[in-house]
């Protein structure tokens, strides 16, 4: 069986489990509602204060649906609890972040400054050279993150441009000269 799978994911005080009609699940939590159409063919039970998922047989795509069905649960379930958070960070001579209400601005090196808004129900932050994106939903955090690290990526000579905090880039010796 699935080791991932048949986990069964612990529901904590103040979030409730909903399941709709063809595995429409909705977690609600301290820090908001997240709402999804999960696999029909998994079964997904609420038993006193955990989500269990079953699959109905041993075949491959059932077997990867069954982990997938139950992250995504479990993911939700973190996100109205604690959320997540992607943090970046901007190297560069002359390469900042700022922010202005919604608007993030970036200056990379371009000739003109990068604005980007935030998405519904993301929030941005900039401390210094880092910027923070914040968000209950693991999806929607991680693709604006990524949407900003491809304003400029991290390039191998000196490790200029966006980077994740926790990224390390493989740095490229550059040329050298006659002899």
């Amino acid at each position: 069986m699935s080791r991932i799978g048949r986990m069964p994911i612990a529901i904590p005080a103040g979030v409730t489990v909903e399941i709709a009609e063809n595995n429409q699940v909705t977690v609600k939590g301290p820090k908001g509602t997240l709402s999804r159409v999960l696999p029909s063919e998994m079964e997904i039970k609420v038993e006193g204060s955990e989500v269990t998922v079953t699959r109905p047989n041993d075949l491959k795509k059932m077997k990867s649906l069954h982990g997938l069905t139950r992250t995504l649960i479990n993911n939700m379930v973190v996100g109205v609890t604690d959320g997540f958070t992607k943090e970046l960070e901007v190297n560069g001579v002359g390469y900042k972040a700022s922010k202005s209400g919604k608007k993030l601005t970036l200056n990379l090196g371009y000739s003109h400054p990068v604005e980007m808004e935030d998405p519904e129900g993301l929030e941005s932050t900039v401390d210094g050279n880092k910027i923070f994106v914040k968000g209950i939903d693991k999806e929607k955090v991680g693709q604006y993150a990524a949407e900003i690290r491809d304003k400029r990526r991290p390039e191998p000579y000196k490790g200029k441009g966006i980077k994740y905090a926790d990224e390390v880039i493989r740095r490229k010796v550059g040329k050298t000269g006659k002899k």
